[in-house]
């Protein structure tokens, strides 16, 4: 789920930064998108997908021949159980590393799983944020800060200059709020902005200090938030990052496969490749259901005037860590089913 934050500042324009923050994430799903079909799908004979596969090929090569001292050690042995159930594993490598230059059968299901794994994703996101929950906990969080951004230089002016400065800014923040009452509807939190801003327009002596003050905050404040939900941006791509690179190393997983020991590369590949998803689909379920709580919450009361600085906290230090917990258990189970089954199938044949 890449979604924009709304980082405005008074030089410029507002409904500008607002389209360039979509377009910029739109632009950067694609671009992942994109990336993954060039990597596994497109011209895989010469590309850097390709070239793994073939080192994935060379390492088939060299542990067939580990596998065939033991396949005959067995045979001299007796142990026909274990010969015969063993002969799978050269066929599956064969199989998955045959390159067309189209992709291979090991990057296409490489592929598929991703998408399924995104369409997963997608639908939760989608179910869990029908009215846009996590956009507009984020903008809740961020709002006071830009108006802040707007106000600020203000507060150094007396007398008619700051009282124009005042006027100035609230015709800029105007705009902003504009924006938001077309996206999100007439919701008390953006009212509840509004009241301040006309009441500091009209002059800092028709609101509190306490009020007028946190309403401005301090630029170390801004550059934290800013940094902290930068870091949940990061995370986001980071997740990209790894299922890709998991992705690309599945060739040299699957060529290592054939050597005659309990635990397949393949298997703990295909369990990292999964936990990956799995705090991918984590992450975005504990950022929408916090989102919710703050929108259903403090974002209905008018009275409320809630500080949300724990919520970008929440997203961009303590929801990744969680999620990579949940994957981390998730993977553990992924890893044991798999091994469960494979000796399951080996008893059988």
């Amino acid at each position: 789920m890449q979604l924009a934050i709304q980082l405005i500042f008074a030089q410029v324009g507002i409904d500008e930064i607002l389209d360039n923050g979509a377009a910029t994430s739109q632009s950067i799903a694609e671009g992942w998108d994109k990336q993954w079909l060039d990597l596994l799908q497109n011209n895989t004979t010469n590309n850097l997908y390709g070239a793994l596969t073939n080192l994935g090929i060379f390492f088939a090569v060299g542990t067939l021949l580990f596998f065939m001292i033991q396949f005959l050690k067995d045979l001299i042995s007796y142990e026909y159980t274990r010969p015969i159930s063993a002969l799978i594993w050269p066929f599956i490598v064969v199989i998955l590393l045959s390159n067309s230059g189209n992709g291979s059968i090991l990057s296409n299901l490489t592929l598929g799983v991703r998408n399924f794994l995104n369409t997963v994703n997608q639908q939760v996101v989608v179910s869990a944020d029908a009215g846009e929950m996590y956009q507009q906990a984020l903008n809740m969080s961020v709002a006071e800060e830009v108006t802040g951004s707007f106000l600020r230089p203000c507060q150094s002016l007396t007398g008619q200059q700051q009282s124009e400065c005042f006027k100035q800014a609230a015709d800029k923040i105007n705009i902003l709020l504009k924006r938001y009452r077309s996206t999100y509807g007439d919701k008390n939190w953006i009212f509840r902005l509004q009241n301040k801003v006309n009441n500091i327009s009209s002059g800092p002596g028709f609101v509190s200090e306490t009020s007028f003050n946190s309403l401005l905050g301090s630029t170390v404040q801004t550059s934290i938030k800013n940094f902290l939900v930068s870091l949940q941006y990061a995370f986001q791509n980071l997740i990209e990052a790894t299922m890709l690179l998991i992705a690309v190393l599945g060739p040299i997983a699957v060529g290592g496969s054939l050597l005659p020991v309990a635990g397949k590369p393949i298997f703990a590949w295909v369990t990292g490749f999964l936990s990956i998803g799995i705090a991918k689909i984590s992450f975005n379920i504990i950022a929408v259901l916090t989102a919710a709580v703050i929108v259903n919450g403090p974002g209905q009361n008018a009275n409320a005037d809630p500080d949300l600085m724990w919520f970008i906290i929440f997203l961009g230090i303590l929801a990744p860590i969680l999620s990579l917990l949940v994957a981390a258990a998730g993977g553990f189970a992924v890893f044991s089913a798999i091994s469960n089954t494979a000796s399951l199938v080996k008893e059988r044949i």
